[in-house]
């Protein structure tokens, strides 16, 4: 492949590897669950900023969309010099663990003589123009997800410096070549590298013009429903209504009118905008980690005339919602961490449930039926009945007991 001006080598392509290491070596996962099989960072991370470190030109603006735990951001800030650094995450926890792992390198920086002493400096922003305009280079994670991908890069390619240089890093088994098609719709230049340690960069650039405003949200009609449903690129299922979602709602008029329902871990707002619905009285606080999970339930809200009912919070696990402060919560938790299956996460938004029901409250949860939450329901929350079963998921109701 011919060099490029976007790919020219500016003498740092010798990257150091024992800073790389001190950086990863002080991140954690946390707030996020942690577990002896789950990292902080990856390989990509690494490649990612490798390949950085030999294009990127100190004093660059620099945007990271899509980092994890902070890898990403540290190590911009480590070996590329930049001008700026503006940094995206979906999820609050990633956000508060890059913050945590900030204050936790700066201690190492204070503390070790080979240290620069920088101090890291980097603003977390949403994704949209605050986040890009002027962008130089763009440091990203590839998302799980085309739909994800077609919305970031299509912000990118809306707001970026029109030669800014997009290095797209991800794990070779999770890559498709519909990535590379999302890409070439945005960008006139779309060339992958060769993979190492199982991550692939995809290095794109000079973003196309003319582009149009974003079309996400996608707003479908559920007929079955008969609810508007509104997603955001990085949401989970989309505007469709996912399995455990559809059996949970079969129970709706079983389940107690609340003062206060919150549905916890909204993804789009099906279950909050059904549950509004159906009980006109109650309040329902609709809540996620994932920006984008919040911004979907708001407008699903809206889409059907239930904004005034309905509010929507980016929260890890309840962490800002007051003990005892909900009459009725609604749950269909997660059974994966990142791209691994770990039960983790739905214990942990059990927990959290239990903290925030009033006495005599309701815990409703779909979960896939090989998992073990039966007694985590009993434990967190209070006396828990089996409602139903089919062959993939089981609906069980908790009342949560009495203090004392």
């Amino acid at each position: 492949m011919e060099d490029t001006p976007q790919l020219r080598n500016n003498g740092r392509e010798h990257v150091a590897t024992d800073s790389l290491d001190r950086i990863f070596g002080v991140l954690r996962r946390h707030p996020d669950v942690e577990a002896p099989n789950l990292q902080a960072w990856d390989a990509t991370d690494r490649l990612l900023l490798e390949t950085a470190a030999a294009t990127v030109r100190p004093g660059s603006a620099v945007t990271v969309i899509g980092d994890r735990y902070g890898a990403l951001t540290l190590g911009a800030l480590d070996l590329l010099a930049p001008g700026t650094l503006r940094v995206h995450q979906d999820l609050v926890t990633g956000e508060r663990a890059l913050q945590q792992n900030a204050r936790a390198w700066q201690a190492t920086q204070e503390t070790d003589d080979a240290g620069s002493g920088r101090v890291p400096e980097f603003r977390q922003l949403p994704l949209g123009a605050e986040l890009l305009t002027g962008a130089d280079t763009v440091l990203l994670q590839l998302p799980k997800t085309l739909a994800e991908l077609d919305e970031v890069a299509a912000t990118v390619a809306r707001h970026a410096a029109p030669g800014a240089l997009i290095l797209a890093g991800g794990r070779v088994k999770h890559m498709s070549l519909g990535m590379n098609g999302v890409l070439e719709r945005y960008f006139d230049s779309v060339q992958p590298q060769l993979a190492r340690q199982k991550s692939r960069v995809i290095v794109a650039s000079h973003s196309k013009a003319g582009q149009p405003p974003t079309s996400f949200p996608a707003v479908v009609h559920l007929d079955e429903l008969g609810l508007d449903v509104a997603a955001h690129g990085a949401v989970f299922a989309g505007p469709k209504l996912d399995i455990g979602t559809r059996f949970l709602l079969t129970f709706l008029p079983a389940m107690k009118p609340a003062r206060h329902a919150v549905d916890l871990g909204c993804g789009t707002g099906i279950l909050a905008a059904m549950y509004a619905r159906t009980y006109p009285e109650a309040k329902v606080t609709a809540t996620d980690q994932s920006a984008a999970a919040v911004a979907s339930a708001l407008a699903t809200a809206r889409a059907n005339g239930l904004d005034g009912r309905i509010s929507a919070l980016q929260d890890d696990a309840l962490s800002t919602m007051a003990d005892a402060s909900a009459d009725l919560v609604l749950l269909n938790p997660p059974f994966h961490v990142g791209a691994g299956v770990h039960a983790g996460a739905g214990l942990k938004l059990i927990e959290a449930a239990g903290r925030v029901l009033a006495p005599g409250g309701e815990l409703w949860t779909v979960y896939n039926r090989h998992l073990p939450y039966l007694p985590a329901l009993e434990r967190a929350v209070g006396p828990t009945t089996v409602e139903g079963n089919n062959p993939k998921f089981t609906v069980a109701r908790s009342v949560r007991r009495s203090a004392g």
